[in-house]
């Protein structure tokens, strides 16, 4: 055991050095592929998996018409998409600082891209005029259409050019924990209640 104390730190890292394995030339492509027969019906089953509901909707109307069942009664609300921003009674244009959105009961913003595998949403700058609007609000609505959903991460992250948007994350779901005796606990640091609205285009 003194002895290798004592062994010359060169000595270490030589052999070190000498019993590397040889190098292997990394693969000009790494991605999965991933097939679905429905990207729409494996983002919901997902996604109810992780405490969130999505409702395929056909247009703006049938939106709003769930939002007023779903949250009738509900005010302090911010809206982002310009279809729906007249169910708001949050000025969003008129916050400079992200600590009064603190009583915000309901955030309803656009997500950009969706991803079958986890459900997760990519959120970015373009449309999220506050980085702590997903998060601070009490409940979340995103809209998202079904054109844009991708079978997997690999996919999506073909498509994202951080770059060109700025600040962006994926969202999966409402706040969760699974820390505390393995049990799901739903919003347990952000939004406690997710709906997302898979929109067909039009």
């Amino acid at each position: 055991m003194n002895a290798k104390r004592n062994m010359p730190r060169q000595t270490i890292l030589a052999a070190i050095r000498n019993n590397q394995p040889a190098l292997r030339p990394l693969p000009e492509q790494f991605a999965f592929q991933s097939h679905y027969d429905d990207l729409s019906a494996q983002f919901a089953a997902v996604l109810a998996t992780v405490g969130g509901q999505a409702v395929l909707v056909e247009n703006y109307a049938d939106i709003e018409a769930h939002l007023r069942t779903t949250y009738a009664g509900v005010t302090n609300i911010a809206a982002t998409p310009p279809q729906l921003t007249h169910l708001a009674d949050v000025d969003l244009a008129a916050i400079t600082d992200p600590h009064d959105l603190a009583g915000l009961n309901l955030a309803i913003i656009e997500g950009q891209l969706g991803v079958a595998e986890n459900a997760a949403i990519w959120i970015d700058e373009r449309n999220l005029p506050h980085r702590a609007l997903p998060m601070i609000t009490q409940y979340l609505a995103i809209v998202l259409r079904r054109a844009e959903l991708v079978p997997n991460m690999h996919d999506a992250y073909r498509r994202l050019d951080v770059a060109a948007t700025g600040f962006g994350t994926f969202l999966s779901g409402p706040s969760k924990t699974a820390d505390i005796e393995q049990s799901l606990v739903v919003g347990a640091h952000g939004a406690r209640g997710l709906v997302v609205y898979l929109l067909e285009s039009c």
